[in-house]
Formats: C-alpha cells, structure tokens, sequence
C-alpha cells in the first residue's frame, strides 16, 4: 500500500525588530548594577567602562540605551581600525561591542584606550569575558583594559528569566499564555541564549506548521530537540 507522504511546509524567517529602548528593557537583580552604571552616566568612575556578561545577558542593549543618552557612536572591536579612531571618538563618548580574545587590533585599541584619556571621552566596552581573562600581547594594553574597572551581569533569576521568554514572544509579535512560558521555563537551561533559542524555534515552528504557539507545541518542539 502506498504510504502519502504531505509536503513539509517551508517557513520563511522574516526579521523582527526588537525594542531596545530604556522602557522595553527587563530589570532585575542579574543587571542592576549594570543598569545603575549606565543610568548614572556621565558620573562614572572611571572614563572608560567595561561591561562584561553571557550571550543574550543584555550588553547591547544597555550599551543602546547609553549610546542615545550620550550620543555615543558605535563599533565593534573587531572593526577598530587606527585609522578610524579618531572619527569614531568625534562625539566624545563611544561604544566598542564584542570584546573577545585575539578577535581585535591591538594597536587599535591601545590607540583608541590613549586619544579618549587625552580627549576625556566616555567609552563603553562590552564582552563576554573580563580582560584579565585572556592574553593581551602589548603590555601597556593589557595594563590600561585591566585598570579599567568592570560590570557584570549575572545569569537570570527566575523572574527574569520568564520575562524573557515574554519579551523574546512580544518582540517576535508571538501570542502566548503563562502555561507556554511555566514549561519553557522549568525544562530549558536558565540562560538568556537558551530562551532567546527556544522562542525562535517555537516562532519558526509554528508558522512552518501553522499553528499557535501552545504548550502542546512546546512540548513537541522540547521532546523532538
């Protein structure tokens, strides 16, 4: 007997923007000293910040945040040029995303770190890891980024972390109930990427399916993972 076979629906991701505003962002003990540091600004304690915490923890975001109150420009680390240095302290504050070991220009960032203390400009600095947790090859660089002091964020509490998976919903225009966000949050591992991940696959699911997001859909997708 011939066995039908129903074509898999085929799902397009389509970009969703996601809010990165100071009234879309998610408080909590995991980020309030981060948050106090950039609400405080410009009494910082040190010109130059390092803002350091695990994928998804909210470092860019808050790093928005800051850029539009100081009208900041941004860049990644791995972009730095020296040539560019410069341009990108025109405005006097500045913020380089993505600090990560042996992924940047050093003489770049060794540049940047000396014309912002002449220039007295603002710089925020954000990565996964503190500086003193890897090797920096010029030695007044190594120096400067570890004098630097550092901000942490921590992984999510339990409130946080179903806000997360709430806001990870809203910003995907996803319509969900506390059933959905109870079981995501009780069997996915408590980091701000595991939560991120499971609402993308829940979105993409549902729409190759063309279903709403339920728990029963969520227990699939978890079961099938």
């Amino acid at each position: 007997m011939a066995v039908r076979v129903q074509p898999r629906q085929l799902a397009f991701a389509l970009p969703h923007a996601e809010s990165l505003t100071r009234d879309n962002f998610l408080e909590g003990p995991a980020n309030e000293a981060a948050l106090s540091l950039i609400e405080s600004w410009p009494d910082w304690p040190n010109r130059i910040m390092l803002l350091v915490g695990p994928e998804g923890a909210g470092k860019s975001h808050l790093a928005a945040i800051w850029a539009e109150q100081a009208g900041a420009r941004v860049t990644s680390a791995h972009a730095l040029d020296p040539a560019a240095v410069p341009g990108a302290l025109a405005t006097g504050a500045l913020v380089v995303e993505d600090l990560r070991p042996g992924d940047f220009d050093e003489r770049a960032m060794f540049h940047l770190l000396n014309l912002a203390r002449e220039d007295g400009a603002f710089v925020l600095i954000t990565g996964r890891v503190p500086p003193v947790a890897f090797e920096v090859e010029l030695r007044d660089l190594r120096s400067r980024l570890r004098a630097a002091p550092v901000v942490s964020l921590s992984p999510p509490d339990d409130l946080l972390f179903r806000g997360l998976i709430v806001k990870f919903c809203a910003d995907r225009q996803l319509s969900i109930d506390e059933t959905v966000v109870s079981y995501l949050a009780t069997r996915i591992e408590r980091s701000y990427a595991a939560a991120r991940q499971a609402v993308d696959l829940l979105d993409a699911e549902a729409l190759r399916l063309g279903r709403p997001v339920t728990r029963a859909l969520a227990a699939e997708l978890l079961r099938n993972a």
